[in-house]
């Protein structure tokens, strides 16, 4: 688990110069992404942050228990962003949680200029609604709905 939140980091990183950045790095050691298990560790965090129950967030994404414990543990991992995107809309996550979960998981992030990126985005701000009806949108948006856990390339 981070000590710091990015938010703190980030206001460190203000008032750091390039050169110093060694610094930053050795007074912050704990709480930099070193590769092994970073979107557990973020998910986890977030999760806690948010007084979540892991089962109770896929139920909502509609994804099976196993299948997602296995993807939130990286024991499995998917190329499928959108089912990160369900993990984290069933998260209650903001759009810049949801963004920095893509990065970490190293996939695309959302896209303003994408229209159904644009739409998904909107769902992510304001949380109207669940994750089938994110897909009744896009499917009268005539865009793809959000794939599910069982629809893999």
């Amino acid at each position: 688990m981070y000590k710091k939140n990015t938010s703190e980091l980030e206001e460190m990183l203000e008032n750091t110069h390039p050169e110093n950045i060694g610094n930053y790095f050795e007074k912050n050691e704990e709480d930099m992404m070193d590769g092994n298990r970073d979107f557990m560790r973020y998910m986890n965090e977030k999760f806690k942050e948010k007084g979540l129950k892991k089962q109770d967030v896929l139920l909502r994404a509609d994804i099976p228990q196993r299948y997602g414990y296995k993807l939130l543990s990286e024991e499995k991992v998917t190329r499928q962003r959108d089912v990160i995107l369900r993990i984290c809309y069933a998260a209650d996550f903001s759009v810049k949680e949801t963004q920095q979960a893509l990065r970490i998981y190293h996939m695309d992030t959302l896209y303003a200029r994408d229209p159904r990126d644009a739409l998904i985005m909107t769902f992510f701000n304001e949380h109207p609604g669940s994750v089938i009806d994110i897909n009744e949108m896009l499917l009268s948006n005539k865009m793809q709905p959000l794939r599910s856990s069982g629809m893999q390339e």
